[in-house]
C-alpha cells in the first residue's frame, strides 16, 4: 500500500483500518490530519492487540461500529504546533496513553481517573491508532527509553494494567500468590509480583501457557481442569506445600471466567485478598458466607493510574520477557490474519503486534 497518495487538492491521503462490521475490516483512504493546537502529530509505528480488540472485531463488546481500533500504540512525533511545550521534539519516540476521563464523576474527584464513570479510550469508544497519523494531546505522550525497542514499548499498556492490579493488592515481599490465567495480563502480573519479591504459583488450562509463566518468574505452575474445582483433591497437597498450609494470601483472577473467580474466593487464605482483573459479562454465583466469613478483600482493578513511565521502566529491566511476550507480528495489511491468530487454540499466542507502514519507511 502506497503512503504518499495525493488528494485532488494536492494534500496527502493516509490509510486507516476501519472495523465496519463483525470480523470485517475495510482499509480506507483519509485525509492526513493537520497539526492541531495542544497536540503532537504522531506517526504510528506499532500497535499491539489485546482481548478487548478481539471482542470489538467480533462485534462482542460495548463499542459501536464502525470504528478505527487500536489503543496500545507507540510512534514518532512528526509534527508540533507553534507554542508546543518545552521538552518535545520532532523525532521523539513516544508511548501514548489512550484513556480519557471526564474529571467530574466521583472516581475522578478522588483521583481514580482510571475508573472514570464516563471514560473514553482510543480504539474502543473513539477512533484509535490503526491509522498512519494521529493527533495526540501532549499530556498523553510519554518518552520511550532509548534502550527499549519501539515494538516492545507498546507493551507498556498491558504492563501498566498488571501493575495496577498488583498495586491495588498492596503486596508484601515473601507473600505467596496464585495467578489464575497465564495470558498476557497474568504473565505480566507474575513478572511484577516476582519483581517485588512475591512468590507466585501460576495456573492455566493449557500446559504451554503454564510453561511460559516460568519465564516470567513463576516458581510453581499447575493445570486447571475447567470441569472441576481448582485445586482438585490431588492438587491440594502441592498448593499446601507452596503456601505452608495457609492458602495463598493473594489471588489474582486474570481470566474473566466466573468459575475462576469462584476458585479464587475458595482457595484464598482467611483474611486474604482477591484481585479481579479479568472482565466478562457473565454472572458469578457464590455463597453469601464466603466473603464475610473469611473476611476476604475482594478488589476490582481497571486500566491503570499514572503508570506509563513506571511500566516502560519495568519493560526496560526485563527485556527478555518483554520480547518473548510478543509471539506474533503482522503487517498492517494483514489485520484479519492477526485477529484470527489471536483466537487460535492450537498454538501459544502471547501478544500480537501490528507493524504499521511508518515502521517500515
Amino acid at each position: 500500500m502506497e503512503h504518499l497518495l495525493r488528494r485532488r487538492d494536492g494534500g496527502r491521503l493516509m490509510l486507516a483500518a476501519c472495523t465496519v462490521s463483525r470480523e470485517t475490516i475495510e482499509y480506507q483512504q483519509l485525509a492526513e490530519p493537520a497539526i492541531a493546537a495542544a497536540h503532537a502529530l504522531v506517526r504510528v509505528h506499532h500497535v499491539t492487540l489485546c482481548g478487548t480488540d478481539l471482542h470489538i472485531w467480533e462485534d462482542d463488546y460495548a463499542t459501536e461500529l464502525p470504528i478505527v481500533q487500536g489503543h496500545e500504540f507507540v510512534g514518532i512525533i512528526e509534527g508540533l504546533p507553534v507554542g508546543a511545550p518545552e521538552g518535545w521534539a520532532i523525532g521523539d519516540r513516544v508511548a501514548v496513553s489512550p484513556v480519557f476521563s471526564c474529571g467530574t464523576c466521583y472516581a475522578c474527584s478522588i483521583g481514580r481517573t482510571n475508573a472514570c464513570a464516563d471514560i473514553s479510550v482510543y480504539g474502543c469508544y473513539e477512533d484509535g491508532a490503526l491509522v498512519e497519523l494521529i493527533n495526540v494531546p501532549f499530556d498523553k505522550l510519554h518518552l520511550v527509553p532509548a534502550d527499549l525497542p519501539l515494538h516492545i514499548a507498546s507493551l507498556w499498556e498491558p504492563m501498566s494494567i498488571a501493575m495496577q492490579a498488583v498495586n491495588r493488592s498492596h503486596p508484601v515481599r515473601g507473600e505467596k500468590a496464585v495467578v489464575l490465567g497465564c495470558g498476557p495480563i497474568g504473565l505480566l502480573v507474575t513478572l511484577y509480583l516476582t519483581d517485588l519479591g512475591v512468590d507466585v504459583l501460576a495456573a492455566d488450562t493449557l500446559t504451554g501457557r503454564t510453561d511460559f509463566a516460568r519465564q516470567f518468574g513463576a516458581q510453581q505452575t499447575m493445570l486447571v481442569d475447567p470441569a472441576r474445582d481448582f485445586p482438585t483433591a490431588e492438587q491440594t497437597p502441592t498448593l499446601d506445600t507452596f503456601t505452608r498450609g495457609q492458602g495463598p494470601s493473594l489471588v489474582f483472577e486474570a481470566t474473566g471466567m466466573p468459575s475462576s473467580l469462584g476458585n479464587a474466593l475458595r482457595m484464598v487464605a482467611t483474611a486474604g485478598r482477591v484481585v479481579a482483573v479479568g472482565i466478562s459479562d457473565r454472572e458469578v454465583a457464590l455463597s453469601m458466607r464466603t466473603v464475610p466469613v473469611k473476611e476476604i478483600d475482594l478488589i476490582g482493578s481497571r486500566n491503570s493510574l499514572n503508570l506509563v513511565d513506571a511500566s516502560l521502566e519495568i519493560l526496560s529491566r526485563h527485556p527478555e520477557q518483554a520480547a518473548a511476550l510478543v509471539t506474533h507480528r503482522f503487517p498492517f495489511e494483514d489485520l484479519g490474519t492477526a485477529f484470527e491468530t489471536m483466537r487460535s487454540r492450537t498454538e501459544l499466542v502471547g501478544k500480537v503486534a501490528i507493524d504499521m507502514p511508518g515502521a517500515r519507511a
